[in-house]
């Protein structure tokens, strides 16, 4: 299945993607897609709906985060090997973490707001794997079956942030419109084999990255077991797996998006990204916020 958030921001309705690509209303079924939607009662639930007596979404409505009440989004860095060779660094020995605000979250077609004073802001396509039962101490030959589904997330970066202000990677990571979630979450049965999908990413239609997810360097299955050592994983937490090379902080010299700019991203089977990148000095001053 295919579960989206439609409408207005804060504001989302459920609804589910049909065979054809419709978008069909689930408000009257379930009240929002959150972190219970993803039991499996009410998976099988949802399975076994009629989808062609729903009601059909007329028209093109804003698309939110698909999941509401994401609890934490734990991210992975230097997860592929082409992206640790053209950042220079070494394979990591065991998966690095960091976490990324829940106040970062926003929709996959929603705008990516450059932070005041900013200069070297980057884009990472991904693949989420969103938590869909609670986790603690988890064996790796068992981790797949606490994955509820996957989803697309954008790991939006400031490289400045990131790695001039004290060397905490979350400084980078957090600012508002940093974590782009969706268009979907697709339910796990969909994707059978998440070490099989082509990941891209293009700015103003020039291609930046094109890999695989068969490059990683810690499996998904491996991700959830670790991250389960360190912290619980609470159904609705989702373990952001890494990205491959061609981030803009990669190239030589390095290509930071700009006001302007028009990123996309894409995930066989789990959909596209579009963001415009606008300055917070834009927003500030069409929303009259103080500068200071």
């Amino acid at each position: 299945m295919k579960l989206v958030r439609y409408g207005r921001s804060g504001a989302e309705k459920p609804g589910i993607i049909d065979a054809e690509g419709k978008l069909r209303d689930l408000s009257k079924v379930i009240d929002d897609i959150t972190p219970a939607a993803l039991a499996s009662t009410a998976l099988r639930r949802l399975r076994g709906l009629d989808l062609s007596r729903l009601p059909v979404v007329r028209g093109r409505p804003r698309l939110g985060c698909p999941l509401a009440g994401i609890g934490k989004l734990v991210c992975i860095g230097l997860n592929y090997t082409d992206h640790a060779a053209e950042v220079g660094r070494e394979l990591p020995k065991e998966p690095m973490l960091f976490i990324k605000a829940s106040s970062a979250i926003c929709g996959p077609y929603d705008a990516i707001v450059r932070p005041r004073g900013a200069t070297k802001l980057d884009y990472e396509v991904e693949l989420a794997a969103v938590i869909g039962r609670d986790a603690r101490y988890v064996d790796e030959a068992d981790a797949l079956g606490y994955v509820g589904g996957y989803a697309l997330v954008n790991d939006v970066s400031e490289r400045a942030l990131q790695m001039e202000h004290g060397g905490t990677t979350t400084k980078g990571k957090s600012a508002d419109t940093f974590g782009p979630v969706g268009p979907w979450l697709v339910t796990a049965d969909e994707v059978p084999d998440p070490h099989a999908l082509e990941l891209w990413t293009t700015v103003n239609g020039e291609r930046r990255q094109h890999g695989n997810t068969g490059k990683m360097i810690f499996s998904v299955r491996y991700l959830v077991a670790y991250v389960s050592r360190f912290m619980s994983l609470r159904a609705g937490d989702l373990i952001s797996t890494g990205t491959p090379a061609g981030v803009g902080h990669g190239h030589k010299p390095p290509k930071y998006l700009q006001p302007g700019d028009v990123v996309e991203m894409g995930i066989t089977g789990l959909g596209t990204q579009r963001h415009e990148i606008i300055a917070w000095e834009a927003v500030a001053k069409r929303s009259g916020l103080r500068r200071s």
